[in-house]
């Protein structure tokens, strides 16, 4: 019986293997599990060359058509999440790979755009520094009820960051390409353009797919014409924001901060400016990284795997 060769990639915390049972998998396969990142594609490829099957944790290893071209023993590809930009799969297609996707949970995201727009709001992390080192009091919080939050993209997580809103009791407009202003008025929120969304808003909250229109969405311009105490909130995707020009606002304070959770290239490098400018609170991509959604990944993942690993035994 031939063994298969399948790899996990990008598994940071080394986690997959506690939120899924692996041991029915490697009945009939040889599973590494890789907890580093590379960033040089001809890297990845020497590391998947011998594999058969490659399970992605979503946009972490982007698997272009050049990279999977040049693994002739690739027959399949599991990504978590319902999409992956990241994945040629097009190429996959005329390559005869299958790219299978697992289930996904969007409350994470939600949850981490309200922390982060809490906490910098409320300035927790200076506090809790002070606070460890015996300080007291030293900063002047801001207030969320009667402020205006901007959301750029009112689809499904930009709606549910709408609602809560609306409990907090802020004023609530938002933008996006194809928002009309029957829809937003459904969704409790008021129509803007986006040149208002951005001089109005106390605190703005990028809620967008990334694709090839709305790449680099917030420019230099939008930033611009902010207030000097506002703060922009980014959880969906790195390149949405023109990173550059926040860097650039936020170094000249010509913003109060930003909040971000990613980037244009990730892991971040250790000596980007989001790592040390005073005005940014930074975590790393971990909207999505929660223990119920790792659970359907994973699980879902071993569920993938065993359907096709026992079809391919029984039709030798």
């Amino acid at each position: 019986m031939k063994r298969y060769k399948i790899a996990v990639l990008d598994d940071y915390q080394d986690v997959a293997r506690s939120f899924a049972d692996w041991t029915p998998v490697e009945e009939y396969a040889d599973v590494k599990v890789f907890s580093d990142h590379l960033h040089n594609q001809g890297d990845v490829i020497n590391r998947l060359l011998p594999f058969d099957i490659v399970c992605v944790m979503r946009e972490r290893t982007p698997l272009s058509a050049e990279l999977l071209e040049s693994l002739p023993n690739l027959k399949l590809i599991i990504s978590t999440g319902h999409r992956n930009a990241s994945i040629a799969t097009e190429a996959a297609a005329k390559l005869g790979i299958e790219v299978v996707n697992t289930g996904y949970m969007a409350h994470g995201a939600l949850e981490l755009t309200w922390a982060l727009l809490l906490a910098i709001a409320k300035h927790i992390p200076q506090e809790n520094a002070n606070f460890k080192t015996g300080g007291w009091q030293q900063q002047v919080g801001n207030d969320l009820k009667g402020k205006t939050l901007g959301i750029l993209g009112l689809g499904n997580l930009g709606s549910k960051v709408a609602e809560v809103a609306n409990v907090f009791k802020m004023h609530v407009i938002a933008w996006s390409q194809n928002l009309t202003p029957e829809k937003a008025e459904a969704a409790g929120v008021k129509y803007v353009d986006k040149e208002t969304l951005f001089k109005e808003s106390d605190y703005l909250t990028v809620q967008m797919v990334l694709s090839e229109r709305s790449k680099g969405i917030v420019g230099a311009e939008d930033l611009e014409r902010m207030k000097p105490t506002a703060y922009l909130i980014n959880t969906s995707r790195g390149p949405l924001v023109d990173e550059h020009a926040l860097i650039k606002v936020l170094t000249e304070k010509k913003i109060a901060g930003a909040a971000v959770d990613v980037f244009d290239k990730e892991p971040l490098d250790a000596d980007h400016p989001f790592r040390t400018l005073p005005n940014v609170l930074a975590t790393p991509h971990i909207g999505f990284v929660t223990q119920d959604t790792y659970q359907v990944f994973f699980s879902d993942m071993v569920k993938s795997l065993l359907e096709r690993l026992s079809d391919a035994e029984r039709q030798k």
